[in-house]
């Protein structure tokens, strides 16, 4: 099948011109409107819809340089833990979270979190709020944030990395730059849930 980068003639970089991106989506859009296809036959315009579906879904995808990063690492074969369907229906199954992969230098700080966080759900519970584990709280957040930032940056490095060695046929470096770039998406998402974990036990 064609990927979202050939539907829209894109060699497979993480770094693209997204106006170029869109203008060709508008371009190709135009082409699949349904008013095009109001005289032809229903299995005509069932596939255009369907291609239609599909290149919205693509610009979508490589819109967002995330989505694009993901999207391209299951192209190379890499299922990222948090989106591994077999661990996601083994949970279900078992009736538990799905078990990610603590980052070990966030190990320490992942443990306090989670003491802190109970501290909160059981002062929540006795009708109370805590101030200092309020602040405590906010400020742990403020650097899980800082921490995604940080991942951020080093993600654009790698899309710059592996650019340059798709150019150059250079295997060993675009193999580096992969397991780089699933390492810190692996991160990025740990970190994204211990943000949001914080943020549940504050407004709750």
């Amino acid at each position: 099948m064609t990927t979202y980068f050939e539907i829209f003639s894109l060699p497979a970089k993480l770094m693209i011109d997204l106006a170029a991106l869109e203008k060709s989506f508008y371009a190709l859009s135009r082409r699949l409107h349904p008013d095009r296809f109001a005289a032809k036959s229903a299995d005509e315009q069932a596939a255009a819809l369907a291609e239609s579906s599909r290149l919205n879904d693509a610009y979508r995808t490589l819109k967002d340089p995330i989505a694009r990063t993901e999207y391209l690492l299951k192209l190379e074969g890499v299922e990222l833990e948090e989106q591994s369907k077999s661990a996601t229906e083994a949970a279900r199954a078992s009736g538990t979270a799905k078990k990610q992969i603590v980052p070990e230098d966030l190990l320490e700080e992942a443990f306090e979190l989670n003491m802190q966080l109970e501290e909160m759900r059981m002062a929540k519970k006795m009708g109370g709020d805590d101030p200092q584990l309020r602040s405590d709280l906010l400020a742990a957040k403020a650097g899980f944030d800082a921490k995604m930032s940080a991942t951020q940056a080093e993600l654009e490095s790698l899309w710059a990395r592996w650019d340059a060695a798709l150019d150059t046929e250079d295997a060993p470096a675009k193999l580096a730059a992969r397991d780089a770039m699933v390492a810190l998406l692996n991160r990025r998402s740990y970190l994204r849930n211990l943000v949001r974990d914080v943020n549940e036990a504050l407004e709750a």
